[in-house]
């Protein structure tokens, strides 16, 4: 590994001081899925009490946040790109925190479509501020695996979305199911304002003369990254594919062998939490190795894994048996957490480090059109014309989401290009490799 960009030795944080700020920021991103998970976990008693289809409750849910998420993206990533990153990230844990509370506070459709498109703006400012804070607290040689523990807050996230958000829900209502989520992220915004500094931008990088580029500018540099471009489409489909399928698997799970309001997600929480979080740490210390410094390496592991676990995503809704399902899910949903982290770091270290924030928003703008955009609203139309014009059932449902659990191998097929694109886009972005 060649040396980083030279720095004065009193301006690198401590071991302590870096792991410190890792953690807050898993625990921001645990806070972001968590919020966003809770939806899918209530999804059924919301579409049977405003009396929606599932192409209905798909918009409400999914699509009313994504579309502001992924048009405030951009530009609240450009602020990263220039302005203090702790505070923007900041301000927007206490806006989604706000309207996450809100959701649980809505009296009809429109009141719950308000909040959610609040929620997906405060969630836009989110992410790509964490990313490149992390990437300024560690080397490229470890920023693989500090992007694999940040990836953490993803299956813990979805496990309170899923567990415990089901479990208010079937005691209480789902509307306080929002409450409990919704609230601890004014604390946490609180937290990182006191205890979190702004680091140095890209103070482990080749410097890069200048201003921050334009919005011009950096679209051009990215297109011309073959391998950025493979790697954002990769994460985009696995998003898709594995997320997208997570969507409506626990009013899937509800429907299909009839169990309560909460059952679904208590199906799916163990699994998100033991099986996510082992395949996180397994990432980590794999990519931790000396040997998988190379990107051609980290994104041939991609493309294997996700493959793979195409077949038992598609045999879990093809079963017509919960333990046969459940099953096939212990082995798919923790590949739908293997790539978060090593997609991220590769996305940093084929961006410069001015273009980084603009680089994770763009590739998160990708991914969310797919998976909170497309998916959804895909499932929820096929359901529906599969239920023939009828009330959406089990077996509408079951039949599209085996259309959409093929797209795995899609995915799979970007990463293997990417892999051989790897080493010059790396160079070209950073220095060295």
């Amino acid at each position: 590994m060649a040396s980083t960009a030279a720095t004065h030795e009193a301006d690198m944080p401590s071991m302590g001081q870096r792991w410190y700020v890792l953690i807050v920021m898993m625990l921001v991103y645990t806070i972001n899925i968590a919020d966003r998970y809770v939806m899918s976990t209530v999804l059924e008693p919301i579409r049977v009490e405003l009396k929606l289809s599932d192409g209905g409750v798909a918009f409400l849910t999914g699509v009313s946040l994504a579309l502001f998420y992924v048009t405030m993206g951009l530009p609240l990533s450009w602020i990263a790109d220039r302005h203090n990153r702790r505070n923007l990230l900041s301000f927007s844990i206490a806006v989604w925190s706000v309207m996450t509370t809100l959701c649980g506070l809505a009296t009809g459709y429109w009141h719950l479509l308000l909040a959610r498109i609040g929620v997906g703006i405060g969630e836009a400012g989110g992410t790509p501020p964490c990313n490149t804070i992390v990437a300024d607290y560690f080397p490229p040689d470890r920023r693989a695996m500090a992007m694999t523990i940040f990836a953490l807050g993803a299956p813990i996230g979805a496990w309170l979305g899923a567990d415990l958000a089901g479990y208010v829900a079937n005691a209480y209502g789902w509307r306080h199911a929002f409450f409990v989520l919704g609230i601890p992220g004014l604390l946490l915004a609180v937290l990182i304002m006191v205890t979190v500094k702004e680091p140095p931008r890209g103070r482990y990088d080749a410097p890069m003369e200048g201003n921050a580029p334009d919005f011009a500018a950096t679209m051009r540099f990215m297109l011309s990254q073959k391998a950025a471009i493979h790697t954002m489409m990769g994460s985009g489909v696995s998003a898709l594919w594995g997320w997208g399928l997570m969507w409506f698997t626990p009013a899937y799970i509800e429907r299909t062998y009839g169990l309560p309001v909460g059952g679904g997600g208590g199906v799916l929480a163990p699994i998100h939490l033991i099986g996510g979080i082992g395949a996180s740490l397994l990432t980590a210390w794999l990519f931790a190795r000396p040997s998988y410094t190379d990107p051609r390496k980290i994104l041939r592991v991609l493309a294997v894994v996700t493959g793979l676990a195409t077949v038992p995503s598609f045999l879990a809704y093809y079963t017509h048996s919960l333990d046969t399902a459940r099953v096939m899910w212990w082995i798919f949903i923790p590949a739908i957490y293997f790539y978060i982290g090593p997609a991220f770091a590769l996305g940093q270290n084929f961006a410069p480090p001015k273009m980084r924030a603009m680089f994770i928003a763009i590739s998160l703008l990708v991914a969310n059109v797919f998976n909170l955009i497309v998916a959804p609203q895909a499932v929820g139309w096929m359901s529906d014309y599969f239920a023939g014009g009828g009330e959406p059932s089990a077996a509408s449902l079951r039949m599209a989401l085996l259309v959409l659990a093929p797209t795995g191998f899609w995915a799979a097929w970007h990463y293997w290009r990417a892999e051989a694109l790897a080493v010059e886009d790396q160079k070209r972005a950073v220095g060295y490799v």
